[in-house]
């Protein structure tokens, strides 16, 4: 994926062809999603080429598609990514119309090594050197208070064992209680932080990940608080 200054936009070949051998700018990598950083990613962070606004965490234990297994797989540690746009997950980077990137010069690491005919070498770095929140906060930022508090009360494997159980019997009352209390609190410490730091909704979803509410109804669970 390559910028475009004026020419006119031709259509792209089949992403499926077999015969490619270099990057046609049909911008289906950047539909399908937005990297996960890394550790060399810091340098385009702290240059503000990408800001809080367009990141989102994946925490330990949420389901997230895996490029080396190709299926949804809870993750094994906390991820951050750059952030989709609207309902879906085009990175928000993107712009299909012009398929352009904003970022290209300064793009991350998974961006850089991304060839969709020759997967290789991004798949060699996968799940390395991946950074997490209290990489890109400051350790005495007082959002981290809030981080830690949600992480401890609102972990995602509390609401693992409780889909466990619902799975087994999806009415019991028990079970469904506790988890209406585990959303009721997820929401409630986000409201929190909204009202002492002014978080927008894009923030909001670098600080403390997707809420609670959304991932289970991902996985087709319809609870109220």
């Amino acid at each position: 994926m390559h910028k475009m200054k004026n020419e006119k936009k031709q259509k792209a070949p089949r992403t499926d062809s077999k015969n490619i051998t270099g990057c046609i700018r049909c911008g289906t990598c950047c539909l399908k999603g937005g990297p996960a950083l890394h550790e060399e990613d810091k340098d385009i962070l702290l240059a503000g080429h990408i800001g809080r606004e367009q990141l989102i965490t994946i925490r330990k234990g949420e389901l997230a598609f895996s490029p080396l297994s190709g299926k949804l797989e809870p993750v094994q540690k906390e991820l951050v990514k750059v952030a989709g746009k609207g309902k879906g997950w085009s990175c928000c980077f993107y712009d299909s119309e012009k398929a352009y990137c904003a970022i290209y010069i300064h793009r991350p690491l998974e961006c850089r090594l991304l060839k969709c005919w020759d997967t290789e070498k991004l798949l060699s770095v996968i799940g390395k050197d991946t950074i997490v929140r209290a990489d890109i906060l400051s350790p005495d930022d007082p959002i981290m208070k809030y981080v830690k508090i949600h992480e401890t009360k609102c972990s995602l494997q509390s609401a693992e064992d409780l889909i466990s159980v619902l799975l087994k019997k999806k009415n019991d009352s028990e079970s469904l209680g506790k988890m209406s209390a585990l959303i009721h609190e997820d929401l409630a410490i986000r409201s929190q932080a909204i009202a002492e730091f002014g978080l927008s909704v894009e923030a909001e979803l670098f600080i403390f990940g997707r809420p609670l509410f959304k991932i289970l109804n991902a996985r087709g669970f319809q609870i109220t608080t």
